[in-house]
Parts: structure tokens; C-alpha cells; sequence
């Protein structure tokens, strides 16, 4: 899915959308230089015995941008194409996605560069049980909080907090549960996370589909991606009469007219891997699926995947970015041009942060809160946060990409001027 001509620097990125919002707001000059640069970046080599005996050295990051707001928080990503210029780029919209959706969080994120689907069980574990080991106090419960992002999960969370409490003294351990976020249920984690960033695609649509007056009861989708976050947004669609007729992931592309079943389409992944040899639909390929004419596209798979040579493919009303960087600056471009809608990232697909905060408070106060509640409180994060930037937007006669950096980076500035800057 990602153009295999060139690879473009989702940092220049940031900072091309950073530099555009700081430039209409007029983001005090000081503020906006320390802004742009990360605080901390971290590279870690480690060695992990494998099934064969082989000791493989590992590369693993995490890149700690700004903790104004309160403690680092991101996930952490197992991918092939994770370097340091994706995981400072991931870094820097964690810290406006907190200051968008009003949490007391900072930005940070991490990842290991390889391919986790050629390693087994046993491998995974002993991999993130060294590169927990590896980082040693620079992750920590009220410093850097790590959680699930591209091929992690709550299994690999609990690896995570396991590791990290056999290093702490005994008597602390219980105090130190909230190190991480997306661990399973029952290690402490929260009901909803699982579908937390789907449920924020599907409540920032809810809002879009009320202003525009469109019935989604009928209203059809495309989804590029089918992980937890394209897989749960289709589901949930699926349950206001949504119609789902393409998708795509990293095996293939398919479609149909009629429908497919998400609940359907997410058991068969399950079991195969991926979308490809469904049969409920036809196969596609990847132009197709992106020219599909339908009213919602949501790319929920990785970075630049709407650029200026897909943005033109587009027919559809609205983009809702589930994916953490999804269009760059000339698809942007296009696409206003064209007049699509972009639910951009940093608000469509906060869900997740807002969510990790929601058990990270738990675990620090020993509560549970069931599902309504969680859901309760997610839904007005969210739909403060639309309102927040859809208000800036009109304010700054701007798109809804850079009105929702605005949002941000007044929170912030706002508290650099508070605090000012020590000494």
C-alpha cells in the first residue's frame, strides 16, 4: 500500500502542516521553536536468542516529544518500515492529539523495525521482554506510557508491564500497573479499549453526517486497512445501516456492490490473516478500491497512502483518517480542492489516547468502570474535541487539518506562557 517508488519523510510532513498552523495563528515565535523539535530520542540495540538458538541484534526506538501537558504517552509499533524519522513524526501528533481532546498528556512513541508475522509466540515475548529491559527508567507510570499501535497488542502489553514490574523493588509493583495501557482485562486494563480508536472514527462521523444531513443508515464506506482500528470502525458503521463495499489490506484488495459483512469479513481475517480469498466479495486491486465512488473512505493502514498521484482517484464526501498520517501535504491539497471532507487524524482517530487515559486513571485510582461509562465519556471527548476544531476552522477560515493543530498549539502556548521557561 505504500508507494514503493519513494519513500517520504512523514516528519517533513509534520512539520510542513506545524509550520502552516504557526503561520495562521501566529504561534509565539519562542513557543513554536521548541515545538518543533523533539526532547528526547532514544535508540536502543539489543540481542534476542531465537527459536533456533541464533542470537539476533534488534534496533528499537522511542522518541520522546513533549510532556508540557503531562507524562509522554504513545504506542509502540513491530513493522519493517519503522525508523527514526516515522517514530518522531508518530511522536509529534500524539503530543496534539492530547492537547486536541483536552487529556493531561504528553506525546511520545516507539517501535522495533522488523517483521513481527515471521517471528513465532516465543520469539515475540523474548524480543519485547528485551526491549522493555533495554529502555530500563525511560518508560515509566507517571513519565512515558507506552500502548498497542501497529502489529502490538494487549498480549504484548502485559508482556511489557510483567518485565517492567520484575525490575522494581516489590513493594512498588502494585503502584506501577499504569506503566502501560491496552493490557488485557484482566491485567488491569480497560473494557473498550480494544475498539476505543474505531468508536472515536465512528463518533467524529456521527458528528460529520449530522451536519451535512446524511442518513448513514444506507450511507456507503471504503476502508483501507482491516486491523483493529478499520475492522472496528466498520463494525460499529455496520450497526447504523452503513453499507461496507471495498476494503483493503496488506494481502489485497476487495470489493462488493452489495455489501460485506464486517462482522463477517473480521472473522475470516481472524482465521486467514487477511482480506485476500474472501468470499464474500470479488477481488480488486489497489486503484480500484481507492477510485470505488462511495460517501466515506477511512485509510486505516500506514502513512502517505493519499498522495498526489491517489488523491485524484478519490470520489467519495468524506475521508475520516483512522491511520496516523495518512494524506500528506499534496493530497491535502487535492483534496480540498476537490471538496472532500478530511476528518484529519490528530482528531478523527484520538479515541485511542483518550481511552489509554481512561485506565490509566483507573489503575492509579483501583477502579473499574464498565463499558457505558467508558463509552460515555469517550463520546464527549470526542464530540468537544469536533466542536473545538470545526469552531477554529470557521475562526481561521481554514481547513480542518490545520484549525485542529491550531486547537493544540494554543494549549500549549497558552501554558508555556503560564509556566514560562526555566531557568
Amino acid at each position: 500500500m505504500r508507494d514503493a517508488h519513494r519513500k517520504t519523510s512523514v516528519y517533513e510532513n509534520v512539520g510542513k502542516q506545524f509550520n502552516k498552523a504557526a503561520d495562521l495563528m501566529r504561534l509565539d515565535p519562542h513557543i513554536r521553536r521548541i515545538l518543533s523539535k523533539t526532547t528526547n530520542e532514544i535508540s536502543v540495540n539489543f540481542p534476542v536468542k531465537m527459536d533456533d538458538g541464533r542470537i539476533k541484534m534488534f534496533t528499537g526506538y522511542r522518541v520522546q516529544h513533549n510532556d508540557t501537558l503531562g507524562p509522554y504517552k504513545g504506542g509502540l509499533r513491530y513493522h519493517p518500515a519503522v525508523d527514526i524519522d516515522e517514530v518522531r513524526a508518530l511522536a509529534t501528533w500524539m503530543t496534539w492529539k492530547s492537547g486536541i481532546v483536552d487529556i493531561p498528556f504528553g506525546g511520545a512513541k516507539g517501535g522495533i523495525q522488523f517483521d513481527p508475522c515471521v517471528c513465532s509466540s516465543s520469539e515475540l515475548e523474548r524480543i519485547t521482554r528485551r526491549f522493555t529491559f533495554a529502555l530500563g527508567c525511560n518508560i515509566g507510570p507517571e513519565y512515558d506510557i507506552p500502548a498497542p499501535d501497529v502489529n502490538t497488542n494487549a498480549q504484548i502489553m502485559a508482556w511489557i508491564l510483567d518485565t517492567y514490574l520484575s525490575t522494581q523493588p516489590p513493594h512498588t509493583r502494585q503502584a506501577n500497573r499504569h506503566v502501560v495501557t491496552g493490557k488485557p482485562v484482566e491485567a488491569g486494563g480497560s473494557l473498550g479499549r480494544d475498539k476505543a480508536t474505531g468508536q472515536g472514527v465512528v463518533f467524529t462521523i456521527e458528528e460529520w453526517a449530522k451536519e451535512k444531513g446524511l442518513n448513514l443508515d444506507g450511507a456507503t464506506y471504503t476502508v483501507q486497512g482491516f486491523g483493529n482500528v478499520g475492522s472496528w470502525a466498520s463494525r460499529l458503521l455496520k450497526a447504523h445501516g452503513a453499507k461496507l463495499i471495498a476494503v483493503e489490506d496488506a494481502t489485497g484488495a476487495i470489493a462488493n456492490e452489495k455489501g460485506i459483512d464486517a462482522d463477517d469479513l473480521t472473522n475470516y481475517v481472524a482465521k486467514t490473516g487477511g482480506v485476500k480469498g474472501y468470499p464474500g466479495a470479488k477481488e480488486t486491486d489497489h486503484k480500484t478500491l481507492l477510485s470505488t465512488k462511495a460517501d466515506i473512505f477511512i485509510p486505516a493502514a500506514l502513512e502517505n497512502q493519499i498522495t498526489a498521484e491517489t488523491a485524484p482517484l478519490l470520489q467519495v464526501r468524506l475521508v475520516a483518517e483512522g491511520a496516523n498520517g495518512p494524506t500528506d501535504p499534496a493530497g491535502d491539497d487535492i483534496l480540498n480542492k476537490k471538496g472532500i471532507d478530511i476528518l484529519p487524524d490528530i482528531l478523527c482517530n484520538a479515541g485511542g489516547v483518550i481511552v489509554s487515559y481512561f485506565e490509566w486513571l483507573q489503575n492509579k485510582r483501583s477502579e473499574f468502570w464498565d463499558l457505558g461509562e467508558v463509552d460515555s465519556k469517550l463520546y464527549k471527548k470526542m464530540v468537544s474535541a469536533y466542536a473545538r476544531v470545526r469552531d477554529t476552522a470557521k475562526e481561521f477560515n481554514t481547513d480542518w487539518r490545520t484549525a485542529a493543530y491550531i486547537v493544540a498549539l494554543r494549549r500549549l502556548e497558552k501554558v508555556y506562557k503560564e509556566r514560562g521557561i526555566f531557568p
